[in-house]
């Protein structure tokens, strides 16, 4: 691997990540001024797209559907590491805070990413092609999950309020880890051939390109895959502590501007989602709606199936409630989803009018989780 090479390719995704573990380090347990705030977010952005840039050349090499995944659980391990420390370490009530980032994950995850990238992908190739069967089985194990983790805990009787019995919450982490063990699975063994890229006449972009099945000529060597498998481990451990570190600033904003609790639950989903919809779009608009669909359904499944569970796990040293339940203005913004989702993965081919329809539904969650 040349210098020119490293330079290229690597030059500020490298530097990024580690002068934000610098930062980090130097202001860890310190009260943050205005500017400082400003310079640890433009840090915490920059860690951010460098941690997307060093998933995309990994899952590069891996092809799919393994790359989609990949991205996927890493940034499902910013969204569990941030929710845990703020529910640790947090002044404020924060018995809702699980539920209200990963229900704001869910929403951004399968109207904003799925809308955008329709949009994109509809709108540059006239129509955007993918496979109804693997989009379709991903789709019904995350309507799955979301009833059982996240509709369930409305209506039980067994404890007070919208939370699960300790035996009912190891009952929802456990099906939870067995219904994203199952999907997994399915897509990187059984059917990985469903999660494909497909051509306009239905063949498999990867039969026809080469078989990396990501639209890129050439993969990345050994050596690269290496040098960005760990530079993603530091930009990811960045992104968790420089996000710990802003989090009370973010807090304070929230509060200021009079917005209620859980907007803070969808700052953190907005911002574990960036490398996803950032990803997700350049797939799109490269003819590739399937690879979206996998990084926006895979993320939300992600997000219920491993934030879940060590939530569950967490709250045996957690102190107060650990509420789950939606409330039914947030039911119904599911339902509406869910429903606008099982018809537009249905044709396997999606028009412009798809992606304008989930993006309105987005509007709609945020307007409402702004002022319910």
């Amino acid at each position: 691997m040349s210098s020119s090479t490293v330079r290229g390719r690597f030059y500020w995704t490298v530097w990024a990540p580690i002068l934000g573990i610098v930062l980090l380090v130097s202001t860890w347990g310190r009260d943050l001024a205005g500017p400082l705030v400003t310079v640890i977010a433009a840090f915490l952005i920059g860690a951010v797209l460098a941690a997307v840039h060093h998933a995309e050349v990994v899952a590069h090499k891996v092809g799919e559907p393994f790359g989609s995944l990949l991205l996927a659980v890493a940034v499902t391990v910013i969204e569990v590491a941030l929710i845990v420390t703020l529910m640790i370490t947090g002044d404020k009530d924060t018995s809702g805070l699980a539920r209200d980032t990963v229900f704001a994950a869910i929403m951004i995850s399968i109207n904003g990413i799925v809308g955008l990238s329709l949009l994109v992908g509809a709108l540059r190739h006239h129509l955007a092609d993918f496979n109804p069967e693997g989009t379709g089985s991903a789709l019904a194990t995350l309507i799955a999950l979301a009833g059982i983790t996240l509709v369930l805990p409305r209506f039980t009787t067994s404890e007070a309020g919208p939370e699960f019995t300790p035996g009912q919450l190891a009952f929802a982490a456990v099906a939870s880890i067995a219904l994203y063990a199952m999907f997994v699975f399915t897509q990187t063994v059984r059917h990985r051939d469903f999660f494909l890229p497909v051509a306009k006449d239905g063949a498999l972009l990867d039969s026809v390109e080469g078989g990396d099945g990501d639209g890129h000529a050439d993969p990345p060597s050994a050596a690269e895959t290496r040098l960005s498998l760990g530079l993603l481990t530091v930009a990811l451990v960045a992104v968790v502590g420089l996000a710990k570190v802003e989090s009370p600033a973010i807090e304070d904003a929230v509060e200021a501007a009079g917005f209620p609790h859980a907007v803070v639950g969808v700052v953190i989903a907005l911002l574990v989602l960036l490398p996803e919809s950032i990803a997700a779009v350049r797939a799109a608009a490269g003819g590739r709606a399937q690879i979206s669909l996998n990084l926006a359904y895979g993320s939300a499944m992600a997000s219920i199936g491993l934030t879940i569970p060590t939530i569950a796990v967490a709250s045996i040293w957690l102190d107060g409630p650990l509420a789950l339940g939606l409330d039914d203005v947030q039911i119904v913004l599911l339902i509406l989803s869910v429903i606008v989702s099982l018809l537009t993965v249905a044709p396997g081919r999606a028009k412009p009018l798809q992606g304008g329809v989930h993006l309105v539904l987005l509007a709609a969650f945020l307007a409402v989780t702004i002022a319910p």
